[in-house]
């Protein structure tokens, strides 16, 4: 018996990879529990009450309020300038009531009163001009043609938007990775155990040959 344990005891090298393997397993479960509760959590609540519907166009119109937005122009340069609001109103396949257009939650988030925020440039002029542009875009190329739109009636029943910052790819890479690091873990130490088991199976083998 005392043979067999002295046998069994995992060299330098062994103990080495066992940590590794341990320890990835660990770093891929907590990654697993923070991301479900900083990350997946909230993206799974915004998506909870939603879906996809067809938009169309009813209105594009700019109101006289101007909003502020910060620009840099360099390392220690940074300033404020403003830009015209642009509504666009839409009606959705699912219902008959006008809904205010976003280009996606966090624009939403940032100031739900418009459908458009420019990048911000130091000429206020340049700003108004993006946010034309963008009237333009909607009134003459999209027009009355219906297109792909999000919406989510428990948090925003009066808003949808164009595109999902949460999508199945980032919802399938927060859970993806950690998993991942949790099978190398797992991998790595059944590998080793294997092969320590294997080694003195042949060793016990080749005490029987020799005897």
């Amino acid at each position: 018996m005392a043979r067999s344990r002295v046998a069994y005891e995992y060299t330098e090298a062994e103990d080495k990879s066992m940590r590794l393997g341990f320890l990835l397993i660990a770093a891929g479960l907590l990654s697993l529990l923070g991301l479900g509760c900083c990350w997946l959590r909230p993206a799974l609540q915004e998506r909870g009450g939603g879906g996809s519907a067809n938009c169309t166009v009813l209105a594009v119109r700019q109101l006289g309020e101007r909003f502020a937005c910060t620009f840099s122009c360099g390392a220690a340069c940074r300033g404020t300038a403003r830009y015209p609001c642009l509504q666009v109103l839409v009606r959705t396949s699912r219902s008959s009531a006008p809904a205010l257009l976003h280009e996606d939650e966090r624009q939403l988030r940032t100031n739900p009163k418009c459908s458009y925020i420019p990048p911000c440039a130091r000429d206020d002029q340049e700003n108004s001009e993006n946010v034309t542009y963008k009237q333009k875009y909607w009134k003459e190329k999209v027009g009355s043609q219906s297109f792909t739109c999000y919406f989510n009636q428990h948090l925003r029943p009066d808003d949808v938007m164009l595109k999902r910052t949460h999508d199945e790819t980032v919802l399938l890479h927060c859970f993806l990775w950690p998993l991942v690091t949790f099978l190398v873990g797992v991998l790595i130490v059944v590998l080793t155990i294997c092969a320590k088991s294997l080694a003195v199976r042949a060793e016990a083998i080749k005490k029987k040959k020799h005897l």
